[in-house]
């Protein structure tokens, strides 16, 4: 059964043999940047067009998905008439000023810069592609520098599947240096969506979930811990150094 970390609640890793992680993997959208509402309201604003509703329920499974099966899914999903190309480029015309104002996520500042000054090794396994990257850290340089990597799963070459195929963190695990030798059970993975813990599941990891609150209870029982906020991480009881 998955455990759930509140603010008020003790961490439910009382055993004293925590798991040993040597290396981090990140989500970004909805994980450490609030983009998630980005995405929302410009879908929304295209099914406005249309007079359809983009759900939670459409939006929980197109999150963690690659950029061409994420647009086909909304079509399907919204019953809306248009051509994945029509709709990249309506969608593509309208996010670049909000992508360019996207927020860090409580915690996750804190949290990468701590990893790092403890020279644990960290990468970002995203849905997005390079452009969007760009445009989305545009006031999070700072904080992207200091990833050993970045993955898009959306243009890169070696990535064919979504999440939750394993392929995306798995080719992300790739590319730490030595990767040969990385079990990947000592790996961890933050994720904020059923299809990511999925992927990284499925690829042996170790995941800790941050959902939107509005995520049902049925859809948060694969990760191995789900917590409310980043900011409620304890990292010692995952074998990594204490804050």
């Amino acid at each position: 059964m998955v455990a759930v970390e509140t603010a008020s609640s003790p961490h439910p890793h009382s055993n004293p043999k925590a798991p040993v992680i040597t290396h981090v993997i990140f989500d970004m959208d909805g994980l450490l940047l609030d983009t998630e509402s980005i995405y929302t309201v410009a879908t929304q604003q295209i099914c406005d067009r249309f007079d359809k509703t983009y759900t939670f329920d459409m939006k929980r499974q197109v999150m963690g998905k690659r950029g061409e099966e994420a647009t086909q899914l909304v079509i399907e999903l919204t019953g809306i008439d248009m051509t994945s190309d029509e709709y990249v480029a309506t969608f593509d015309s309208m996010i670049p000023d909000m992508f360019r104002k996207a927020r860090a996520m409580p915690g996750a500042e804190r949290l990468v810069r701590h990893l790092h000054a403890h020279n644990i090794p960290i990468a970002v396994c995203t849905g997005s592609n390079q452009a969007n990257l760009g445009l989305k850290t545009t006031q999070h340089r700072h904080m992207f520098d200091l990833f050993h990597h970045v993955v898009t799963c959306s243009d890169d070459p070696q990535v064919t599947f979504s999440k939750p195929h394993p392929q995306p963190f798995l080719v992300t695990l790739s590319r730490f240096d030595n990767a040969d030798s990385i079990d990947a059970s000592t790996v961890l993975a933050f994720e904020d969506s059923p299809n990511g813990v999925l992927s990284a599941k499925n690829a042996g990891m170790k995941t800790v979930m941050v959902p939107d609150p509005r995520l049902e209870q049925q859809y948060r029982t694969d990760a191995d811990l789900v917590l409310e906020s980043l900011e409620q991480f304890r990292p010692e009881l995952w074998g990594l150094p204490p804050f």
